[in-house]
């Protein structure tokens, strides 16, 4: 392995050297950036016990801040690269994205304007990345796909509570692409805290900003930068029990949505139930969270009606754990066994509970009717909606992106899972035989505007 993969340039020459770096990545051939997608994956295949061992060290430190109370239970679980399947699935995730199509210069238009004058517009990469992360080691690699794969530059900051599996994975990373056509710059990875105020000001040469971690790491990156950032602060995502959702639907949706990773940004943290179900649906519901160890938080009216069933629907055991729940915990990102139920009368309530109190991540309906769930569809304001299905399939791999550099609640650019197209943008190319813009107008030549097929 090599000695290091980080630099400690002054952050004005990291993001310089990146965005020169840019210019030549994002010209060089498909295959080219494949085949250093192949480099880093055998790398990392190679060096997998070399890299979990770093990230024990890390893991160890974790749980002794977590012991002190300086770090939460939620960030040790997304640190830990050895939990069942993780460190393979970072290995599919960048052997997913070398299968993509390549995304650079598509086109995505064409137009006759005029004889021999033509307008085709071009997919083209963004340019210069700023990733800043918290945990989540795994970032580092599908990261550097995704740049690579879609021929842009990136610069990776990860967190100190992954120093040593960020020093790690980075320097197998810059091993593996020393021997590939990437220009050296293309992907830097950078250590030091003092580095990131410093990079949030390289306007000039950076052109976006994606963080990944809490809401207290996206609100200070967007405070403190002129550069524009895609993310998402909270991960409020809440399902909605509808006046006609089936028991067993509800149940699998509401306790996958719960418990498969509750640490996650896709977890859901919110049921929200018609009231006409209080009694019949949600005790079913409650009884299999709880039987998954979630603590269920309520509202007044839902704590009665639960409360108020009998015990063969409900267990005195399980009324008796049941919480109240306060304000906050309808804006809370709980990431972990926690959930809080809000009543509402009808569909609209839902939806307007949701928008008020949501982050714009993803949404689910359980209910029956198609027209219910056109409706919740249309209406609800977030990145994602689903119909009867669980909130966890808001992920990159699972719509088929190989990985993704994170969820946007942006309405700008990307929104959503973002993937290689969304680490895209365009250009329109005009091609003419000394044409000039002159010549139209008033009295003069009138443009063609016919569709060229491609």
């Amino acid at each position: 392995m090599a000695a290091t993969g980080t630099t400690d340039l002054p952050a004005a020459e990291i993001a310089k050297t990146a965005r020169n770096a840019s210019f030549t990545i994002k010209s060089l051939p498909g295959s080219a950036r494949d085949l250093a997608l192949d480099a880093i994956y055998d790398a990392l295949a190679a060096y997998k016990d070399d890299i979990l061992a770093a990230n024990a060290r890390d893991m160890r430190a974790a749980k002794e801040l977590v012991a002190e109370g300086k770090l939460s239970q939620s960030l040790v679980k997304r640190l830990d690269l050895s939990r069942a399947g993780k460190y393979e699935d970072m290995l599919q995730g960048i052997k997913d994205v070398r299968a993509l199509e390549d995304p650079v210069g598509k086109t995505t238009m064409a137009t006759k304007l005029d004889d021999d004058l033509t307008l085709h517009r071009y997919t083209t990469p963004i340019g210069t990345l700023l990733i800043i992360f918290e945990a989540r080691p795994e970032v580092i690699a599908n990261i550097s796909s995704l740049a690579i794969k879609s021929g842009n530059a990136a610069i990776l900051k990860g967190g100190k509570e992954s120093t040593h599996s960020f020093a790690a994975i980075a320097a197998v990373i810059s091993e593996a692409l020393s021997s590939t056509a990437i220009p050296p710059g293309a992907i830097q990875l950078v250590q030091s805290r003092e580095a990131v105020k410093d990079l949030l000001d390289q306007d000039a040469y950076i052109d976006l900003v994606i963080p990944r971690g809490g809401n207290d790491l996206v609100r200070y990156i967007k405070s403190n930068t002129k550069i524009p950032v895609m993310g998402h602060a909270d991960g409020l995502c809440a399902t909605y029990l509808h006046s006609d959702a089936e028991l067993s639907i509800a149940i699998d949706v509401v306790t996958d949505g719960k418990t498969d990773y509750p640490a996650a940004c896709n977890a859901t943290e919110t049921l929200v139930v018609h009231s006409s179900v209080l009694a019949t649906v949600l005790p079913g519901v409650v009884a299999a969270l709880q039987a998954n160890g979630v603590s269920v938080r309520c509202d007044a009216d839902s704590l009665g009606a639960l409360r108020a069933v009998p015990d063969s629907v409900l267990s005195s055991a399980g009324k008796a754990i049941l919480q109240a729940a306060t304000d906050e915990d309808f804006t809370t990102e709980f990431l972990d066994l926690v959930i809080a139920v809000k009543t509402v009368n009808s569909l609209q309530e839902a939806v307007a509970h949701i928008n008020a109190h949501g982050s714009g991540h993803t949404d689910c309906i359980v209910t029956s009717s198609e027209s219910a769930a056109e409706e919740f569809c249309r209406m609800v304001d977030s990145a994602g909606v689903y119909w009867n299905a669980s909130t966890r399939f808001a992920d990159g791999y699972r719509y088929g992106f190989g990985t993704e550099v994170g969820i946007s609640t942006n309405k700008v650019h990307a929104r959503g899972p973002v993937g290689l197209e969304g680490l895209m943008i365009y250009k329109y190319v005009v091609r003419g035989k000394g044409h000039t813009a002159a010549m139209y107008g008033s009295g003069g030549k009138k443009f063609l505007h016919e569709k060229i097929e491609f």
